[in-house]
């Protein structure tokens, strides 16, 4: 399913010269389609992939998985800018979806601890405060707020590693029918691990859902039938998986690491 189809950018507002704007990535861009439900972002450091994919976030309105929702998120107030210069077409509007960047990881398991925490001490403070049916009451909404993050996020998130508590979240906050927007989900997993998001994601394609995400993982350029498209000119291109970069470089150095270990 592909609810959003295109961007572009408004026809008024090309001639913005600052950053993210100044991007040859983002200068150049005029309309961009998802003809796939998986769309790839690749390129080097510094191209706009991410860039781009964070004011995606923006315009479109998504719900973070960070410490911090994106309209008061100090570190996303270029892409809040880069969000109203451009325009979205809908296929039809998603049911759910989020915008999730690896970085920000560590800061959401520690937003819903934090939650958790919060809920005992309120339940504790019902406790002392109240009386009768109004202090029960109380107390069981405290309590079942808080059964209901144990049961979604675990009693306790900080005792899984990383890349465990990303597919913990993912495996319980996908559901069918959404758009998510993903920024390299591959940095806390391991290549066997990053096997299990691929399996993730195409349980959810059948279940009506699209993804766009930025990487540098060979392993998630290879997902069946993506459309990727490459940052690494002066304008976004559709390229195919065997001329990316970052796939025969690594093809090459796994084949010979010797030869390329000589030479550093």
């Amino acid at each position: 399913m592909i609810y959003l189809r295109s961007i572009s950018r408004r026809q008024e507002q090309t001639d913005l010269n600052y950053f993210p704007f100044s991007l040859p990535a983002i200068d150049s861009l005029k309309k961009l389609e998802f003809t796939s439900s998986v769309t790839l972002f690749v390129g080097e450091n510094g191209s706009g992939k991410s860039t781009l994919l964070e004011g995606i976030a923006a315009g479109f309105g998504s719900i973070s998985i960070g410490s911090q929702d994106i309209e008061h998120d100090p570190s996303m107030a270029v892409a809040r800018t880069l969000g109203k210069q451009l325009k979205f077409v809908k296929n039809r509007h998603p049911k759910r979806g989020f915008f999730l960047r690896a970085e920000d990881f560590f800061g959401f398991t520690k937003r819903i601890e934090n939650a958790g925490h919060e809920l005992d001490e309120l339940e504790q403070e019902y406790a002392v405060s109240l009386s009768g049916y109004g202090r029960d009451l109380a107390m069981g909404m405290a309590q079942g707020q808080k059964r209901a993050l144990d049961d979604k996020y675990g009693k306790e998130p900080d005792a899984f590693s990383h890349g465990e508590n990303l597919l913990n979240i993912l495996n319980t906050r996908l559901v069918p029918g959404g758009l998510y927007l993903f920024d390299e989900p591959e940095t806390p997993l391991s290549a066997i691990r990053q096997l299990t998001l691929i399996s993730i994601l195409k349980d959810m394609v059948e279940k009506d859902c699209q993804f766009i995400i930025a990487t540098h993982s060979p392993i998630l350029m290879a997902f069946p039938e993506a459309l990727i498209m490459s940052f690494d000119e002066d304008h976004i291109s559709q390229i195919e998986f065997d001329e990316i970069e970052n796939v025969t470089v690594t093809k090459a150095f796994l084949n010979d690491p010797e030869s390329f270990l000589r030479r550093l």
